[in-house]
C-alpha cells in the first residue's frame, strides 16, 4: 500500500469535499465576522485615539482659560491691594488731621485754663498781698488800717503801679 495512492479513491474526494465545505463555511461565515470585529476594534481604537486627542485639546484649552483667569484674578488682586493702600493712607491722613485738630483744641483749652488759673492766682495773690501789706503797715504804725484801706483802695492803686513798673 502506497500512502500517496490509497486503495480507496473516495477517501481523498470526501476529504477534499469536507475541506472545501469547511473552507466555504470559514470563508463565508467566520472570516466576515472576524473582519467585522477587527474593524470595530480598529474603529474603537482610532475613535479612542481621536477622543483622547480631542480631550487633550480641550484640556489645553481649559488650561489656557484657567491661566488667563488666574492672571486676571492676580491683576484684580493687585488693584485691590493698591486701592486698599491708598484708602489706608487716606484714612491715616484723615485720622492724623483729626488728631492734630483735637490736639490743637486741647492745647487751646489747656492754655485757656492756664490763663484762667493764672488770673485767679493773681487775684488771690493780689488780695493776699493787700491784706498782708495792710497788716504790716498796721503793725508798723501801731493801728488797724483795714477799714481805711478798704474804703480808699490804696492797696489796689499801689499794686497797679507796681505791676505797671514790672511790665515797662
Amino acid at each position: 500500500m502506497n500512502p500517496l495512492f490509497p486503495d480507496n479513491y473516495y477517501e481523498p474526494v470526501i476529504g477534499l469535499v469536507t475541506f472545501l465545505i469547511t473552507l466555504f463555511v470559514v470563508g463565508k461565515l467566520l472570516v466576515p465576522r472576524l473582519q467585522k470585529t477587527l474593524a470595530e476594534r480598529a474603529d474603537a481604537i482610532d475613535g479612542g485615539i481621536m477622543r483622547a486627542e480631542e480631550a487633550q485639546a480641550e484640556v489645553r484649552n481649559l488650561q489656557r482659560q484657567y491661566h488667563e483667569l488666574l492672571e486676571e484674578a492676580r491683576r484684580e488682586a493687585a488693584l485691590l491691594r493698591e486701592e486698599a493702600r491708598e484708602q489706608g493712607a487716606q484714612i491715616r491722613a484723615e485720622l492724623r488731621a483729626q488728631a492734630q485738630a483735637e490736639a490743637r483744641h486741647l492745647i487751646g483749652a489747656a492754655h485757656a485754663q492756664i490763663e484762667a488759673d493764672r488770673q485767679a492766682a493773681f487775684a488771690q495773690i493780689r488780695t493776699e498781698i493787700g491784706r498782708l501789706s495792710t497788716d504790716l503797715a498796721g503793725r508798723i504804725i501801731g493801728e488797724s488800717l483795714e477799714e481805711d484801706v478798704r474804703h480808699t483802695g490804696i492797696v489796689e492803686r499801689f499794686l497797679d503801679e507796681l505791676e505797671n513798673r514790672t511790665v515797662s
